[in-house]
């Protein structure tokens, strides 16, 4: 038999999608699961972004594009960012791209196989495995219970070597929910222009936060030096499956991820993208109403969490997500996952998803969970521990 590539053997992908194909044979053999596994909520996208799109398929827009996204769509972008972050990058400075591959593309321009990337741990699972399959090292920054579960600058220049080629960073957190200070996101530019190091900035719930604030990093340079600031329409505008995001940073690296885009998929549809043009547009009250409805699931979740004998749990600052802590109940990650969903019914990930500091941990994705249902799980939990 031939061999496949190191390259490869090095892939390991996004763990929750290989549950989710389980989950969706136990559905089909006639099993009720109440799904927390998957980031994707359960608000539709929005009648205008789906017209929008459906008007540019009756246009015939069904045909290659600029592979840097179109110039009306970048230019959207460019508005949205000078109205929330006060600076507005030029379109030579935006990719559209899915969120995903900012990632990859990320990783792979500005570091060489055995050159060092810093990540949060936990943290979600794309960037380790990025840094894995691409021959990286990666340097796990562990998130502390005792930090709200954020991500430390101090931590983070004590581990920066002269290998060091990138730094990422998460706020709103996922898994944690956590949400970086305006000191903390200030401290982590500094240190990018200080070492003259790379930073993502993966800032896909920036619009999803509860009671703070959001402090992008990339306010200190403009996305023009050292920064790059990554985004997505999958969560805010409820748009996961039409995998419309983009990449902001500087223009030489933006042009080189581009040309990575042209490469492996030429481009994005026209039709998906016409959907994030009329998103853009969407006023404040679209997110009014969803953060209504999303702190109804976060008090419950998070107040569910903490009637279950042996869990703590954080309130998350964002996004929406808990990370409860359940090492209370004697069982590692894995086991208390895999009861949750062979005994009670409910799906949901292990913390060790999301890295090795992620074990005790586990992740429940209240997103696309109505209040009734997140009770009805809570019950379900309860009963499988209650079981000798």
């Amino acid at each position: 038999m031939n061999e496949l590539s190191n390259v490869s053997k090095n892939l390991t992908g996004q763990p929750m999608f290989e549950f989710l194909s389980e989950i969706k044979e136990a559905e089909r053999k006639g099993r009720k699961i109440i799904h927390f596994e998957i980031g994707d909520p359960s608000f539709q996208t929005d009648a205008s972004v789906i017209e929008s799109a459906k008007q540019s398929l009756d246009r015939g827009e069904t045909h290659y594009t600029d592979s840097m996204g179109l110039r009306e769509l970048r230019e959207g972008v460019a508005a949205r960012i000078r109205a929330s972050l006060l600076y507005e990058p030029s379109v030579n400075q935006i990719l559209i791209t899915p969120a995903n591959s900012v990632i990859d593309f990320t990783i792979r321009c500005v570091a060489d196989p055995g050159y060092e990337i810093i990540y949060p741990d936990p943290g979600f699972s794309t960037y380790e495995s990025v840094i894995k399959y691409t021959g990286m090292k990666g340097v796990p920054i562990r998130l502390k219970e005792e930090n709200g579960m954020r991500m430390s600058p101090e931590d983070v220049e004590k581990s920066i070597t002269e290998k060091t080629r990138l730094i990422i960073v998460n706020s709103p957190s996922n898994p944690t929910g956590a949400v970086m200070t305006e000191e903390e996101s200030k401290e982590f530019a500094r240190i990018a222009k200080k070492y003259e190091i790379y930073l993502l900035s993966d800032e896909t719930y920036a619009e999803l936060i509860y009671d703070k604030k959001h402090y992008s990093p990339s306010v200190y340079d403009a996305c023009k030096e050292y920064t790059i600031l990554l985004s997505s329409f999958s969560k805010a505008y409820d748009m996961s499956g039409w995998r419309v995001g983009y990449a902001v940073g500087p223009e030489i690296l933006v042009k080189k991820m581009g040309l990575m885009l042209q490469t492996i998929i030429s481009c994005l549809p026209e039709f998906t993208q016409r959907g994030g043009v009329a998103a853009l547009r969407l006023g404040k009250e679209y997110f009014e109403s969803k953060m209504k409805e999303l702190r109804k699931r976060r008090k419950a979740i998070t107040e569910g969490l903490r009637s279950i004998p042996g869990v703590r749990c954080l309130e998350p600052e964002g996004a929406f997500y808990a990370f409860p802590n359940i090492e209370g109940t004697g069982m590692k990650s894995r086991e208390f996952s895999r009861r949750m969903f062979e005994e009670g019914g409910v799906a949901l990930l292990p913390g060790s998803d999301f890295g090795a500091a992620g074990e005790g941990f586990a992740r429940l994705s209240f997103g696309s969970r109505t209040e009734k249902e997140i009770e009805e799980a809570i019950q379900s939990m309860k009963q499988v521990l209650e079981k000798p």
